[in-house]
């Protein structure tokens, strides 16, 4: 496991962080903020870099019509030979939520496919909405299950199995 495992599929193409905050973001509403797609991303990454979390790759892609961002950034939490993906989601049309995933494979796609080992971050864009303090508690708690994690991928390292036992399992 020499790097982490994230997948990100876009039927539109993927774009860098310039690239994400040319796209233009709704007007609130009484009950609605919608929160735009790089500020969301600035903040995540702002968050991770507070906790010493870098982040060594990270890419993006949108809906056609701008409203839905998509993107995997992988982590590096100074494990060995591994490191963890964070998935994020957002929605300026109210179809979905904010939302983070985290974990040894991650993965995204255009058409709602969203998975991860843990989601610290399920939240609505509602107008008492605090970016900072979602992502805030969101990474904590991410963080707290690195530990989890971290354990599990040592435990894979350990148990070593022959080709014989290997192709009992699978057949």
């Amino acid at each position: 496991m020499s790097e982490a495992l994230s997948t990100l599929l876009s039927y539109n193409g993927k774009l860098t962080r310039e690239q994400l905050a040319l796209v233009e973001t709704p007007p609130a509403t009484a009950t609605h903020r919608p929160v735009p797609h790089s500020d969301v991303i600035a903040a995540l990454i702002e968050t991770l870099g507070f906790r010493h979390i870098g982040v060594v790759k990270d890419e993006y892609a949108v809906s056609k019509d701008g409203m839905k961002l998509f993107g995997v950034l992988d982590l590096d939490t100074g494990m060995h030979g591994c490191s963890f993906s964070i998935g994020v989601r957002n929605a300026h049309d109210k179809s979905m939520r904010l939302a983070m995933t985290v974990g040894y494979r991650v993965f995204v796609c255009e058409n709602m496919a969203f998975t991860g080992d843990f989601e610290p971050v399920l939240a609505k864009h509602s107008k008492n909405f605090s970016l900072q303090n979602a992502l805030s508690i969101g990474v904590d708690q991410m963080q707290r299950n690195f530990d989890g994690m971290t354990k599990q991928v040592e435990a894979w390292r350990q148990s070593q199995i022959t080709d014989v036992a290997a192709k009992l399992i699978i057949y």
